[in-house]
């Protein structure tokens, strides 16, 4: 599993965090600088790359930022350099995050590139289909444009794409949010990953909040609109495999559920993390072209929570014996009584019900 992390915004998410630069159409040489970068961490790190744990799921993932803005040709001398060490497409999958308006702007070659250099996947942050919720993100896409890249991507031949969706906005009403969630419905993605939003680090969000010019969403809407999500995409055939994750049938998505399996994988690029798939992760500082890694060495109570968290996000659930060795076994008999954990679908395996899913949470505390 690799995953690469790409540093570029056109423009900065009300709601985001992560580690982003804001670019402009001009600015070339930085996304240059940066590919150069990436490509050196690549042959710096040959040896793990190559090891037999990178291989346990074969996916490439291109994450952000805005990876849509990277151009082909700061793109292609990565996956070359990745190529030539033995990974190369066809990946088992190889998911590329873009933005509505990147392919609307870029048009179908750029789509079509897509699928030339082994992009399998796509992951299109639509958000929302309202355009008040839009703008209020600020986002540089309307609901329009988003409609018209899906659209894009299915001509181009993508025939697994995946859709994200927020929800749990306090100025967001029920019925704009599962009239949001009938459109993405009618589009016909093979995947949906739909969060709640939340108030991180010093995001505009966070500023907002702390200022007083916007009061988050109380649990009671949030959850209103959660089984909004879950009993309009259970109608419309998909599984609902992982608490935030929907799938039709075989397209869940593989790369993150290596994540949720606790498996290894490699994260190059600034602020990109990386995990031995036992005890040690660790993270690239969040320099463009200059990053340098930091180490963390996990106890085993916390690999022992981590599992638990981890595996009780999903449909699969956890082996029962394991969690009974390693969780307290009275809690774990209360929370069968109560039907807060029940029988999974694989033999021996334990899970939370979906109806259980929006307060995981509290579940997972009294066993952990």
């Amino acid at each position: 599993m690799i995953y690469i992390h790409v540093p570029f915004c056109k423009r900065f998410c009300t709601y985001c965090d992560f580690y982003s630069e804001l670019v402009t159409g001009g600015d070339g040489l930085p996304m240059h600088s940066y590919s150069d970068a990436i490509c050196r961490e690549i042959r710096r790190r040959k040896e793990e790359l190559l090891s037999e744990d990178s291989f346990l799921a074969d996916t490439l993932y291109f994450g952000g930022g805005t990876p849509s803005v990277l151009p082909m040709e700061d793109l292609l001398p990565i996956l070359m350099e990745l190529q030539e060490l033995g990974h190369g497409a066809p990946y088992e999958e190889f998911t590329m995050e873009v933005n509505p308006e990147d392919i609307v702007e870029k048009g179908a070659d750029y789509l079509r590139n897509l699928r030339a250099v082994g992009v399998s996947r796509l992951s299109i942050g639509i958000q929302s289909l309202d355009d008040g919720m839009l703008r209020w993100m600020n986002r540089r896409h309307d609901a329009e444009n988003a409609r018209k890249a899906f659209r894009m991507a299915r001509e181009a031949g993508f025939g697994n794409i995946s859709v994200d969706l927020i929800f749990g906005l306090s100025h967001l009403s029920d019925e704009v949010w599962g009239k949001t969630v009938d459109e993405v419905v009618a589009l016909g993605p093979e995947h949906v990953s739909c969060y709640q939003l939340t108030v991180e680090g010093d995001c505009a969000l966070a500023q907002m909040v702390a200022s007083g010019r916007y009061v988050e969403a109380d649990e009671e809407q949030c959850r209103r609109q959660y089984d909004i999500l879950c009993n309009k995409l259970k109608a419309a055939g998909y599984g609902h495999y992982e608490i935030s994750n929907f799938a039709l049938p075989g397209y869940e998505a593989r790369h993150n559920s290596g994540y949720w399996a606790r498996l290894p994988y490699v994260g190059l690029g600034p602020s990109a993390h990386s995990f031995n798939g036992k005890d040690r992760r660790f993270w690239n500082s969040n320099q463009l072209t200059d990053y340098t890694p930091s180490e963390e060495i996990l106890s085993p109570d916390a690999v022992r929570i981590e599992t638990v968290m981890l595996s009780l996000r999903t449909a699969r659930g956890i082996e029962e014996k394991w969690l009974r060795d390693h969780t307290d076994a009275a809690a774990l008999d209360r929370l069968l009584e109560e039907g807060a954990l029940i029988p999974a679908e694989e033999y021996g395996y334990l899970r939370i019900p979906e109806e259980r899913f929006f307060v995981s949470d509290e579940i997972i505390r009294e066993l952990i």
